[in-house]
C-alpha cells in the first residue's frame, strides 16, 4: 500500500494525504451502506504498515437503545472492570466484509483526483506558454477546427485564426501562437492562432536579434492576415534605425518573417503552390499622436491631422485630393489598419472636401450669427417700445395728479 502511494505521488503528482483521505471516506461510505449509519465509525491509518483499521465506537450506558452506538455497562465490565458510564469503547470491524466495495469507491475517487491533478498540471504547463509561439503537428480536422498536437494535448485552430488560403495536411509541422488557455471540468482547452497580430510580433522576436534583445521595440501591430500588416516600431538606441533594422539589408529580415506565414499555399484546382506574400508596412512610432497618425496613413501623404474636441480618440485626416484613394486603401484597408494601429477612429477627408466642409461650417456660423444679431435687435426694439410706453403712462399719471 505504501509503495502504491509513493508511485501515485511521484508519477501522478497526487499527494499521499489526498489518497489516504479518499480511502478513508470510501471506507466510511461502505460502512454506512452496510450498517445504515456512520456516526460510530472511526478509521485509523497506520503510517508504518500502510494498513487501514475500521472501528465501531460505542458508548457505555445504563440501558441500550441502539446496539451500534451503545453498549450496556454490564457488558462493558465483562470486557474490562475499569469501564464506567460514558466511556467510549472501540470494536474493530473486519475490513474484508465491506472492503471490496470501499476499494472500488476509493479507486473511483482517486481516479477523479488523478484526472483533476493532471488537468491542473497540463493547464499550468500550457498557461506558461500563453502569449508565445509553439510548434506542433497537424493531427486532424473537423468543420470548426484544425487540431494541432502540441505534445500532451490537442490545441484548437479555428477558421478565423487561420491565414486565408493556407492549406495543411495531417502530420504537417505548424507554428502557432497560443492566445488562450482554459481549464474546465472536461479538460484543458488551448486556443491557438496564425492570424493573430501578436503572431507576427513573436516571429520578429525570433528572427530579428535587435527585437529579441529589446533594442528595437514593437509598439503595436495591426493585421489583416494573408494580405497586409502595419507594424509600429521604435528604437531605444539613437544609433539604431528601427525601421531599417526590421526591414533588414535588402529586405532580408522581412522576407524571413513573411516566409513563416505561408509555408504551404496551393491552388485548389491545380495543386500548384502559389507564391503569395503578406505585405508588411513598417512605421515609426512617435509619442505625438498627430505625427503617429501621419506615419500610419503611409504610403499616402497627409496635409494635417485634426482631433475632435468632444472625443479625444477621434481624428480627421486631411490628404491631397490625388492621394485620397491611396489613403483610404482598397476596400478601406489602409485607413482601417491605421486606425487599429494608432487606437484612433480616423475619418479621411480630401483637401477640397475639407475646404468645402469648412466653408459650409463658416456659412452656417455666419448665418447663425446673423440670426443672433437679428434676435438681439428685435429684443432691443421691444425693450425700447416697452420703456417708451412706461414713460408715457408715468407722464399721464403725473398730469392727472397735477389737475
Amino acid at each position: 500500500m505504501l509503495e502504491a502511494f509513493r508511485i501515485l505521488e511521484e508519477e501522478k503528482h497526487i499527494n499521499k494525504e489526498d489518497i489516504i483521505d479518499a480511502v478513508t471516506e470510501s471506507l466510511k461510505s461502505a460502512y454506512k451502506r452496510r450498517y445504515g449509519q456512520a456516526e460510530s465509525c472511526v478509521i485509523d491509518f497506520n503510517e508504518k504498515t500502510g494498513d487501514f483499521q475500521v472501528f465501531t465506537v460505542r458508548e457505555v450506558v445504563e440501558e441500550v437503545f441502539d446496539s451500534r452506538l451503545e453498549i450496556s455497562l454490564s457488558d462493558a465490565l465483562k470486557i474490562s472492570s475499569a469501564y464506567e458510564l460514558g466511556d467510549k469503547i472501540r470494536f474493530e470491524e473486519s475490513v474484508t466484509e465491506f472492503g471490496r466495495v470501499a476499494a472500488q469507491s476509493a479507486k473511483q475517487t482517486i481516479m477523479e483526483k488523478m484526472r483533476k491533478q493532471m488537468r491542473e498540471v497540463t493547464f499550468n504547463e500550457y498557461k506558461e506558454h500563453e502569449g508565445e509561439i509553439m510548434t506542433g503537428t497537424v493531427e486532424r480536422f473537423d468543420q470548426r477546427f484544425i487540431y494541432v498536437n502540441l505534445g500532451s494535448l490537442e490545441a484548437q485552430l479555428s477558421h478565423q485564426d487561420q491565414i486565408p488560403g493556407e492549406t495543411w495536411k495531417s502530420h504537417d509541422r505548424i507554428e502557432v501562437y497560443v492566445y488562450k488557455v482554459e481549464n474546465n471540468p472536461r479538460g484543458v482547452n488551448v486556443f491557438v492562432s496564425r492570424s493573430h497580430p501578436e503572431f507576427i510580433k513573436r516571429i520578429m522576436e525570433q528572427e530579428i536579434p535587435e527585437v529579441f534583445d529589446g533594442t528595437v521595440e514593437i509598439m503595436s501591430v495591426s493585421r489583416e492576415a494573408g494580405d497586409r500588416t502595419k507594424v509600429a516600431v521604435r528604437s531605444h538606441n539613437p544609433n539604431v534605425d528601427a525601421i531599417g533594422t526590421i526591414v533588414g539589408r535588402g529586405g532580408s529580415n522581412i522576407k524571413k518573417v513573411i516566409s513563416k506565414f505561408h509555408p504551404k499555399r496551393y491552388d485548389a484546382k491545380t495543386g500548384i503552390e502559389i507564391p503569395v506574400e503578406e505585405n508588411i508596412d513598417v512605421i515609426e512610432w512617435v509619442a505625438d499622436p498627430a505625427e503617429f497618425i501621419y506615419n500610419a496613413i503611409a504610403p499616402a501623404e497627409v496635409d494635417y491631422v485634426l482631433f475632435d474636441e468632444e472625443n479625444s480618440k477621434r481624428a480627421t485626416v486631411v490628404v491631397p485630393d490625388n492621394k485620397l484613394s491611396l489613403a483610404i486603401g482598397r476596400r478601406g484597408q489602409n485607413v482601417r489598419l491605421a486606425a487599429h494601429l494608432t487606437g484612433y477612429k480616423i475619418d479621411i477627408k480630401s483637401a477640397s472636401e475639407y475646404e468645402a466642409l469648412e466653408a459650409e461650417r463658416a456659412l452656417q456660423a455666419e448665418e447663425a450669427s446673423q440670426e443672433v444679431a437679428e434676435e438681439l435687435v428685435e429684443e432691443v426694439v421691444l425693450a425700447t417700445e416697452e420703456l417708451v410706453s412706461e414713460e408715457a403712462v408715468v407722464e399721464q399719471t403725473t398730469e392727472e395728479q397735477d389737475a
